[in-house]
Order: structure tokens, then C-alpha cells, then sequence
């Protein structure tokens, strides 16, 4: 008979008889019984199985086969929610924020396959510990290593070559991981004889680490960090690279059964420098975004049908806006723009409780405090952008802003194999990127909640249908949502983003709604698995200085999205897979005719975002050999065909004067990507 609260830590020794035995942390009937709803939990396993562009497993990519996620382009790793744009998803790397998640001008994501542990994308009924975007989190895990032996992995592919470590600090005590990838395009261009061309620069790299050690059974300390930069340059003339840095410390202490917390300190750092290096134009820009962050989270457990989480998250931020600095000899002018630095104060508390066998609930509110914070100064602009009154800031609080997020999810079980749900959350975001190109770039600016910015706000509401099949092999859900949005940021025609100390007269203000339905049928087990997944939504905005203060579709209105994903484990060698997309082609403004002034003809535009991109669809197959194991090294050998039937999708559409005939106009698009084979293998040691 138990008398006393005992704790048995038991350590499972491999034998040859049995097969083998996969276990989850996640229950496989999770989605029926949690009240949380709008969350989608990715396998690694799958991720690595999904054929991607030029090979390389991306976290990212994956993402955007599921529903209510859309691409933000052809080849792009930048993505929208539900309605919401790339800048309204937060993305967590270990608590860390990740303000530009992209390599390459967005071809690749800046997550290492390799390194991952977990990754979780809430779309809707957001938990409460989570706050700051209004679209979505991306939560995303490091491994933590080995504790028991040490080992080697990575891969060698056409167009980059990654590797990891990982083993005991001490065995059961404590272990570390180093993963590290590099592309090496740059490598093939100094074989040219072209001076302009092997002196350029073309590459990316990133470097995850992680170490964690147990000082005693109730205290456990966890260090990571991400290292990760492009470097682009032509020649002598133009350089240009980004990249983040990111630090989490968490302490794990368990105080007894029933209570433990997460204490964490966290790092955050995005930075981008562009050179031109020309006679007449020799300047460096320069921009910077700083975060440090201190977490304390609590977890409760009070019994099998109740639980809470609470607890406060203080952040404070710095933006370095993009400066000019100019040699003497440039003809532009060196500009230096005053940094602008904020707090975030947030405190939470959530409950997930069963009050009865059917019914499940999660319902709590995050209470998030904003603080504008000084010295500089600080501009009131009139209707027509120009400055109405300054005031000047030593220190001190400039501009505070106070919210209450409230967050509510429901779940009742219809029977023993189905459920429905309902959640409501509210969201708010003090931090907002500027971009008004076609595709997000590590330049756009970004800018802090102000006295003219107001902070963005979103209130959710969502209900679903959730049913598994054959002993839950089979999922299926069907959710619905409209999105509210207020405080939502736009620019005047031909405004000036970059560089302008001004940059906020540019800006106009208005509301937007989204809403949709979204469907999702997967598979889970056997030599066949993969999904389907279908959103039908819209995604709209409305400004009374834009498009005569009409509604308008925003640019990620995309009516219909498509994605299939197949995976067929021919044997225990070979494992085929395949994707299929299709997508309503973004919102575009196109002119609508051309009038002559003086001669030269001036393109006329009409209503904002009128015109669509033609459909997009494409096909990439996978194919996936491990060959006979070896006695130490384990290998695979993965072939990939991006885009197999070599559809030329539009990635831009443009307009010009034909050339023998001035009064003709004609379109002409630009395909970015056709039929695109690699390989890479894959070891392990």
C-alpha cells in the first residue's frame, strides 16, 4: 500500500524481441478532449518527409500546408493567418522573439530542421501566456541533446550542408546539442574569371545550441541560443547582410507535486547593414531591433480536472530606425534617426477546468501595459503629414496604453469519437513592420505604438467540429471564425518608408475583418499517412483615405487554398511523398488605364487591390532511400523535384508600353521558379 509520495525513476533498456514502440507526449484523441481549439502540432518526422524547395526541410514551408495558413509568395517562408499579415505572427524560438524568420530573401526559414523538438501554431483561442501579435504564434522548441551517449548527424545537399552534436554534460544529469548549417553558393563563384563575380558574396548560415543540467530533482537549468546570418554583396560595389541573435536562461523548479514554475530571461536581436560603395554614392544603412525579457510562469496542477497558469512577462525593447551614413564625398546626405524604446508590462492567469464529464474549459485574460518611453522627440502630425506640435522627452513615460485580453474556449464531446467547440480571444500588438512591397524584406521598418500609432487590436470569435475514425488513425475538423480588427496600418500613395525621420505622417488608419472556414482530413498511421487541407476566406480593410473609403480585399485575400500531402512507405527502405497546392491568386492593384501629360504617358489606377494574380498551383514529389545499415553509420539518401510539372506561376505582373506601338500597353509576367531537382544525403553516426 502507498503511504507516502515517492518518486521512481526507471530507465528502459533496448532488447532485441519487440518492434517498434513510438511514444507521444500528445495524446492521438488530444484534439476531442482539449477545450483548445485553432492549434495545429507539427511532426518532425513528417516535416523531414515533405519535398521542399531545393531540399532543404523547412519548418516554415510545412506550415503553410496547413489550414488557414497561406504563403506570402512563391518560394517565401514569410506566411499569413487567417487574415492577418507576416508581421501579426509572433515567432518563438525557446521563448526567444524571431522578428525575421527568413534566409535568402525569404527562400528559406532560419529554422534547422535538425535542431527542433516541438512546433505548436495557434491560430485561434490563444492561451493566455501568449500576447503580443494578433494572427498566431509559432512556438518553436529546440532539441536538448543527448543524455545517455553521444552522436553525430547531418546532411550534404546541392545547395547547403548541415551537421549536429550532441551528448551527455553528464550522463543523466545534463547534455548539450550544436547543430550548424551553411549554404555555399558563394564557393561556386569564385571559380569564375570575372572579377565582379568571384569577389561577391552569397550565402547564409546559422548555428543552434543548447545545453541543459540537473542540479537536483527539483531544479534544472536550460541555456540556448541561435546564431544566424546572410551576407549578400556584388563585388566591391554593394554589400548587404541581416540576421538574428537570440539567448534563453530558463530555470525549471519543481516547488512540489502540484506546483512547479519557468523563470526565464531572454534575448532578442535583428539587425540589417546595406554598403554602397560607388565614387558619388558611398553610404551605410543601418537598423537594429533589441529586446530583453523577463518571464515568470507558474503552473498549478489542483487536480485531474483543474488546473491554472499564471504569471508576468516585462519586455523591453529598443528600434534603431534605418539611418544613413555618408562619406564626405557621397552626393546623399548622412541622417541620423533617433532610437525609440519601449516596455511591455503583462500579468496572466488561465484556468483549464472539467466540470463535468462532457464539457471542458479554458478561460482567463492577460492584462498587457505598453509604455512609449523617452528621450527624443516626439511629433503630432495634422491630416496633411505635417508636424502640428513636438515635444521633447529626457526621460520618462511618453505615451501608455493599457489593455485587457480576455480568452475563453469550450469543448463538449457529442459522443466518444466527436466534439464541438467554441473560443472567443482578444489580442492586441504594439510593434508593427512597414512594408508596402509585394513581398516582406529584412529592411522594412519597423516602428513602436505611439502617440499617433495606435496599438492594433483583434477580437476572435470561432467555433468547430472535431471527429476521429478507425481507433483515432483518422482525424477530421471543421472550423469556422471572424476576425475583427481595429487600429490597422496603411500608407499613403507613394509614401516613403525607409530612411524618413518622418515616417509615421505616412501612415493612415482604419479597421479590417476576416473570415473563413477551414477543413483539415488526416491520416495518422499505416504505410499511408499524410492530410488535406482547404480554407475558404476573405480578408478585407477598410481606411477612409484609401479607395474612396470603401471596403477593399487586403493582399492576402485569397479565396480558396488547397494542399494535399501524401507520404507511402513502400518498404523498409523506401518512403515516397508528394504535395499538391492551389491557391486563389493575392489581390493585386493593377492600373486601370494610362493618360498622356506632356507627353509622357501616367498610369491611371482605380479601386485598391481590384485585380487578382492568375491561380497558383504546383506539384513537388519526394523520395526518400535508406540504405542497409552499416555498423556504425546509419545514412539515407532524400531526392526531391520541386514544381514537377514546371508550372510557370506568376510572381509579378508588370505593365509597359509595347515597343512599336506606344498607344498599346501590354502585361508581361515574371515566373521565379520551374521544374527544380536536388538530392541530398543524409548520415548519422
Amino acid at each position: 500500500m502507498l503511504r507516502e509520495q515517492l518518486r521512481l525513476d526507471l530507465e528502459l533498456q533496448p532488447i532485441n524481441q519487440l518492434a517498434a514502440v513510438e511514444v507521444s507526449a500528445v495524446s492521438a484523441r488530444n484534439q476531442l478532449e482539449t477545450p483548445q481549439m485553432g492549434v495545429n502540432r507539427l511532426n518532425i518526422k513528417e516535416i523531414n518527409q515533405v519535398p521542399v524547395l531545393f531540399g532543404e526541410r523547412d519548418v516554415l514551408k510545412t506550415i503553410q500546408l496547413l489550414p488557414g495558413v497561406l504563403s506570402a509568395g512563391e518560394g517565401n517562408s514569410g506566411f499569413f493567418v487567417r487574415g492577418g499579415t507576416v508581421d501579426q505572427n509572433l515567432i518563438l524560438l525557446d521563448e526567444a522573439m524571431v522578428y525575421n524568420a527568413s534566409h535568402l530573401l525569404g527562400f528559406f526559414s532560419t529554422f534547422n530542421s535538425d535542431a527542433i523538438k516541438d512546433v505548436n501554431l495557434y491560430k485561434g483561442g490563444m492561451p493566455a501566456q501568449y500576447g503580443g501579435r494578433l494572427a498566431s504564434v509559432l512556438d518553436v522548441s529546440m532539441l536538448e541533446g543527448n543524455n545517455q551517449q553521444f552522436g553525430v548527424d547531418g546532411g550534404i545537399g546541392l545547395i547547403a550542408s548541415r551537421l549536429k552534436i550532441e551528448g551527455p554534460i553528464k550522463k543523466d544529469r545534463g547534455s548539450f546539442m550544436v547543430s550548424g548549417r551553411r549554404t555555399y553558393a558563394d564557393l561556386f563563384l569564385k571559380l569564375s574569371s570575372d572579377s565582379s563575380i568571384n569577389k561577391s558574396k552569397l550565402y547564409f548560415y546559422d548555428l543552434n545550441l543548447k545545453a541543459n543540467y540537473q542540479l537536483n530533482q527539483n531544479n534544472t537549468l536550460y541555456l540556448s541560443g541561435y546564431f544566424g546570418q546572410d551576407v549578400l554583396g556584388y563585388a566591391d560595389d554593394f554589400g548587404f547582410d541581416w540576421g538574428n541573435a537570440t539567448g534563453t536562461l530558463r530555470w525549471n523548479h519543481i516547488f512540489h507535486s502540484k506546483l512547479f514554475s519557468n523563470t526565464s530571461l531572454i534575448y532578442s536581436d535583428f539587425k540589417y547593414n546595406v554598403g554602397v560603395f560607388s565614387d558619388n554614392n558611398d553610404f551605410k544603412i543601418a537598423s537594429r531591433i533589441q529586446n530583453i525579457n523577463l518571464k515568470q510562469d507558474f503552473y498549478y496542477f489542483a487536480g485531474n480536472h483543474s488546473s491554472l497558469r499564471f504569471g508576468l512577462n516585462l519586455m523591453r525593447q529598443e528600434i534603431s530606425p534605418a539611418g544613413i551614413d555618408a562619406s564626405e564625398e557621397s552626393d546623399i546626405n548622412s541622417l541620423k534617426i533617433e532610437n525609440r524604446q519601449g516596455a511591455e508590462l503583462a500579468v496572466y492567469l488561465s484556468h483549464e477546468w472539467k466540470p463535468l464529464p462532457k464539457w471542458g474549459l479554458i478561460y482567463g485574460a492577460r492584462l498587457n501595459t505598453f509604455l512609449l518611453l523617452g528621450p527624443g522627440d516626439f511629433y503630432t502630425y495634422d491630416a496633411d503629414g505635417d508636424v502640428e506640435k513636438t515635444a521633447t522627452y529626457d526621460a520618462g513615460i511618453v505615451k501608455r496604453y493599457v489593455y485587457l485580453e480576455p480568452r475563453f474556449s469550450v469543448n463538449y464531446s457529442l459522443t466518444n469519437n466527436s466534439s464541438i467547440k467554441a473560443s472567443y480571444n482578444r489580442n492586441t500588438q504594439n510593434i508593427h513592420q512597414l512594408t508596402n512591397t509585394t513581398s516582406t524584406l529584412p529592411t522594412d521598418a519597423w516602428v513602436l505604438s505611439s502617440n499617433n500609432i495606435q496599438p492594433q487590436i483583434a477580437d476572435q470569435g470561432a467555433i468547430g467540429y472535431y471527429r476521429n475514425f478507425a481507433d483515432n488513425q483518422y482525424e477530421f475538423s471543421a472550423e469556422f471564425y471572424y476576425k475583427d480588427m481595429q487600429h490597422q496600418i496603411d500608407y499613403k500613395n507613394a509614401a516613403d518608408l525607409q530612411a524618413n525621420e518622418h515616417v509615421e505622417a505616412e501612415l493612415v488608419f482604419g479597421k479590417g475583418k476576416a473570415y473563413g472556414m477551414e477543413l483539415f482530413f488526416k491520416k495518422k498511421a499505416g504505410k499511408w499517412n499524410g492530410w488535406i487541407s482547404y480554407t475558404l476566406s476573405r480578408s478585407k480593410r477598410k481606411f477612409d483615405a484609401i479607395n474612396q473609403g470603401q471596403w477593399f480585399a487586403a493582399r492576402q485575400d485569397r479565396i480558396h487554398d488547397l494542399a494535399i500531402v501524401g507520404i507511402y512507405k513502400i518498404s523498409d527502405r523506401w518512403t515516397l511523398s508528394g504535395t499538391f497546392v492551389y491557391n486563389t491568386g493575392n489581390a493585386v492593384t493593377f492600373p486601370s488605364g494610362k493618360y498622356n501629360v506632356g507627353g509622357k504617358s501616367t498610369w491611371y489606377y482605380t479601386e485598391r487591390n481590384g485585380y487578382r494574380m492568375p491561380d497558383y498551383h504546383r506539384l513537388d514529389l519526394g523520395a526518400t532511400l535508406t540504405p542497409k545499415p552499416e555498423k556504425k553509420l546509419k545514412s539515407s539518401w532524400t531526392f526531391s523535384i520541386y514544381n514537377a510539372y514546371n508550372r510557370k506561376n506568376a510572381y509579378l505582373i508588370d505593365f509597359r508600353e509595347n515597343e512599336n506601338n506606344p498607344n498599346v500597353t501590354e502585361a508581361y509576367q515574371v515566373a521565379l521558379f520551374g521544374l527544380i531537382p536536388s538530392v541530398t544525403w543524409n548520415f548519422k553516426f
